[in-house]
């Protein structure tokens, strides 16, 4: 038998995404069927009723309410489960007992006066407030909160415009501020590439790929996703524009963006015509002619902008990259051997990312000869996925949307839930590829190639029972001073059968290719 067990510790707060990680743990002990610790927030409340886990007390709870609580066999002590969490808890705080945690930002400016930038992440009703409150004391604002209204996040980057200070979010997930990575970034050496990014992954990809080119990174500015609709209007790209123009180590410009609302692209571009500075421009998937109208490199992938934007530093002839490192020969030979394990019934990809720019750069590419790509993001309306949990045909899922994330963290953080979709794909016999990416960095998991190497397995042995082949084509964001190690999860990836390619477009490309073939 099983039953419903808790503990509640009144007014005592951690860190959410500390616990849901803390949650996956518990419910990974013998017994126990389902397991949430968390904070008394109304949406825990909601996901412990979802999962039959709730009780009286525990709707009673406050957000600066603690509580455990599992349904586990009867021969399960909450005693035991308690402890565990403490355990858990213990080794959290061990991990950061160097530095110093400010409760309020008041604090925060007392015990470092010197400070010029702060990073905010709290629930999105309070980091408005907050992110005033920073501005208003001088200080440039990372905003890693979400659920802050457009109508907010416009007054508070006109406020910023107003004191010459960067407003970067909220909702902004990556920046790279005098080599100082912030929230999810990679390592990037030192240089004279400065981006503005209105994307966490493209940017990560676009600073990535500098990287292995040889080059580096002068200043790396965040928007937040919204800062290119109508609503915002661009304030903070043409403010992060304007830096990086008056920067002197700033020597390129790579602007990176999902298309921008019609009007605000062109007041973007309008503020590089006629730049010192050589200026790269990715609105992914935009209008190439509107882009180098006025004067700017336009790009027909993330990757193609870091060589460009490496090409301009070196004076090196500027050339659009739509092929691959490795030579034609050599990719012909990895199609035909693919192709030739493949049966006639596997005809559909399958693209599980946990980057979401990624996934949207990989539909665009693939949308090129592929029309019908069914997706939670979709390119299309028509083509929005029905119900999130059942592929259709061609399938491409970005992990980290919110429908997702509801009481998990990003997948990127925790890629359970690309993990459990991988297990349960390989049931699907007309599935000829999958496509992943990898996201290595600061802020991501300690090691997300380890994390999903059991499903590739698992995914690979459920095809390989039933005499069929399951083609995985993959690429790493990160670099090789990044904390994960990339060689090694290149090379794991490699020993478990799944094709690395050195970037996204080049994964996506070599996908095309086979799924063109089999066509």
């Amino acid at each position: 038998m099983s039953s419903v067990k808790f503990e509640i510790r009144k007014n005592t707060y951690y860190d959410s995404v500390t616990l849901m990680l803390i949650s996956k743990e518990i419910k990974k002990i013998e017994g126990v069927k389902e397991a949430l610790v968390g904070m008394g927030t109304d949406l825990n409340k909601e996901l412990t009723r979802n999962l039959a886990i709730t009780s009286p007390e525990i709707e009673e709870l406050t957000p600066n309410d603690f509580f455990v609580s599992v349904l586990a066999e009867d021969q399960v002590q909450i005693e035991t489960i308690v402890g565990e969490v403490d355990k858990l808890l213990s080794q959290k705080k061990k991990g950061s007992d160097a530095d110093y945690m400010p409760p309020t930002l008041d604090s925060a400016i007392k015990h470092e006066p010197e400070s010029n930038m702060v990073v905010i992440s709290v629930p999105g009703k309070y980091a408005a407030d907050e992110a005033k409150k920073a501005l208003n004391n001088g200080l440039n604002v990372m905003l890693f909160s979400d659920n802050v209204t457009i109508e907010e996040e416009k007054e508070l980057k006109e406020l910023a415009s107003g004191k010459e200070l960067l407003m970067m979010g909220p909702d902004c997930g990556t920046a790279i501020i005098n080599n100082v990575p912030l929230a999810f970034a990679n390592v990037i050496r030192k240089g004279h590439i400065g981006v503005v990014g209105a994307s966490g992954t493209g940017t990560q990809e676009v600073t990535v790929l500098i990287d292995k080119l040889g080059e580096g990174v002068s200043q790396v500015i965040g928007t937040g996703g919204r800062d290119l609709k109508k609503e915002i209007g661009g304030i903070m790209m043409l403010l992060g524009i304007d830096a990086l123009m008056n920067d002197p180590q700033t020597k390129v410009i790579v602007l990176v963006s999902k298309p921008p609302a019609e009007e605000v692209a062109e007041k973007v571009l309008k503020a590089i015509k006629d730049s010192p500075k050589p200026v790269v421009v990715d609105f992914i998937g935009g209008d190439k002619a509107l882009i180098e109208k006025y004067g700017a490199h336009a790009c027909c992938s993330l990757e193609d902008a870091a060589r460009k934007a490496v090409a301009l530093l070196r004076n090196e002839e500027v050339k659009d990259f739509e092929g691959f490192s490795l030579s034609e020969n050599e990719i012909s030979k990895i199609v035909d051997e693919e192709v030739s394990k493949l049966s006639s019934e596997q005809k559909y990809f399958r693209g599980f990312y946990t980057g979401g720019t990624l996934a949207d750069e990989a539909m665009k590419l693939l949308g090129k000869d592929i029309k019908e790509i069914y997706s939670n993001i979709p390119l299309s309306p028509e083509y929005k996925m029905q119900d999130i949990k059942l592929s259709k045909g061609n399938t491409c899922i970005d992990f980290g949307d919110d429908e997702f994330t509801v009481g998990r963290p990003h997948p990127m953080i925790d890629p359970i839930s690309r993990v459990e979709r991988l297990i349960k794909e390989g049931d699907d016999d007309e599935i000829a590829v999958v496509l992943m990416d990898f996201v290595l960095g600061y802020g991501s998991h300690e090691d997300p190639v380890g994390e999903m190497l059991p499903a590739i397995k698992e995914a690979k042995a459920k095809m390989a029972s039933r005499g069929k082949h399951l083609c995985m084509v993959g690429s790493i964001c990160g670099t090789e001073n990044d904390p994960q190690n990339l060689k090694e999860s290149q090379k794991r990836l490699e020993e478990a059968g799944v094709i690395v390619m050195p970037s996204n477009a080049q994964a996506v490309r070599l996908t095309g290719l086979i799924l063109n073939k089999i066509r």
